[in-house]
């Protein structure tokens, strides 16, 4: 049985970890796979129980961070490079920015036969000045000569990584899409969304408008709160918003709250009603999707944003900014409205549209379950892996 080491940057909550989870569980009996992963950010939701629930018993590096540190860095590819000599596996297969980088160099200089990167999107837009910018890249044009495939999610990212990048050749590049067990998100939604907005004390006529993911910069919750802002002017509608997530620009949104007037509260201290609430992390996000109306993203840069998904496959209606992959993940003015982030006023314009038009709502919720579920159905992405892994060691 060939055996596969997965590199994963940390155990955080998100689409990296259900895929590392997934491919990890799923490919066995044909594959072996031992799961090794990073520490996750203090401000980041654990989620090794996504792993522990699938009975995977993974290997912590604690050295082995998000950020940039000569020495960690140094201690965590020698404990990789450990690991490989004593696991001696076919396949290294890394999954995104630090565990690519350490991942390939080790597996590299290991000699090990097929080494493999998946790209769970990139930092070369909009995370660092444009000298950082062309540095990573150059790196990634390396560690991508070392590499037997490199995988993207998307054609978008494709396209960024073959063409506007120029990172690899179209050749080295296979697009196998994430996937996910959204079974969940089906299952007794009428009760959970009883239940959620019992809980935060939504009335029934409050439409309530969600983002997910973490509270940093590049999610650009402000331009989030200035839509709810706009449409709470705007709209003869009653809208709640709900930021469910957590991260080190927590109090700096908290703020944008009181600059902009909205009412704001941090349901994790206290129960009442606000225009905005801020949940923290939440693990039952299939209950969070239950008793929203509305999906939102507005961030200056994604890869394949799992919450975009995930909301489709619970049937609630999208806005979002039309950044990186996210064009792959939805069906504009079918289940998505998608907004200019350079187009100023055009994400509160179009939020309002979706508060207003009900039936537009309606139809977007109908269409969603029907793209998502077998586009990004986890059956898929093992059969799709196990035929890459297949085809690179019979070369």
């Amino acid at each position: 049985m060939p055996k596969v080491l997965r590199i994963i940057n940390r155990f955080n909550l998100g689409g990296p970890t259900y895929n590392a989870a997934y491919l990890t569980r799923y490919m066995y009996p044909e594959f072996h796979t031992l799961l090794v992963g990073g520490m996750k950010e203090e401000t980041e939701e654990n989620s090794e129980f996504i792993i522990r629930n699938l009975g995977i018993v993974p290997i912590t590096i604690p050295d082995m961070r998000r950020s940039i540190n000569p020495i960690k860095d140094y201690v965590a590819l020698r404990k990789l490079s450990e690991i490989i000599e004593d696991y001696k596996p076919d396949i290294v297969h890394t999954h995104a920015s630090k565990a690519g980088a350490l991942g390939r160099r080790a597996a590299c200089r290991m000699k090990v036969p097929v080494i493999i990167h998946t790209f769970h999107g990139h930092v070369f837009d909009a995370y660092f000045s444009g000298i950082k910018s062309q540095m990573y890249q150059c790196i990634e044009r390396n560690l991508a000569k070392k590499s037997s495939k490199i995988i993207a999610l998307s054609e978008i990212q494709k396209n960024d990584l073959v063409n506007k990048y120029k990172i690899c050749p179209e050749d080295k590049v296979r697009v196998i899409p994430l996937g996910f067990d959204l079974s969940r998100f089906r299952e007794n939604m009428d009760e959970k969304r009883k239940q959620f907005r019992n809980d935060y004390l939504l009335d029934d006529d409050e439409i309530a408008i969600g983002i997910v993911g973490r509270i940093v910069p590049i999610k650009n919750h402000n331009l989030f709160l200035e839509g709810i802002k706009y449409v709470a002017e705007r709209s003869g509608k009653k809208i709640r918003a709900f930021i469910i997530g957590d991260g080190e620009d927590k109090y700096k949104v908290m703020e944008k709250c009181r600059t902009l007037g909205l009412s704001s509260v941090d349901s994790t201290v206290e129960k009442r009603k606000a225009v905005v609430t801020f949940t923290s992390w939440m693990k039952d996000v299939d209950c969070v999707n239950a008793g929203m109306d509305i999906i939102s993203l507005t961030s200056f840069n994604e890869g394949t944003p799992v919450s975009l998904i995930e909301a489709q496959a619970a049937g609630k209606p999208v806005i979002t900014t039309s950044v990186g992959g996210i064009g792959n993940i939805v069906i504009p003015e079918k289940t998505a409205l998608l907004s200019d982030i350079n187009l100023k006023g055009d994400f509160p314009e179009k939020l309002l549209t979706l508060v207003q038009d009900e039936d537009m709502r309606n139809n977007f919720s109908s269409a969603g379950w029907d793209f998502v579920h077998e586009k990004f159905s986890y059956n898929r992405l093992v059969e799709n892996m196990k035929n890459l892994y297949n085809e690179l060691l019979s070369q």
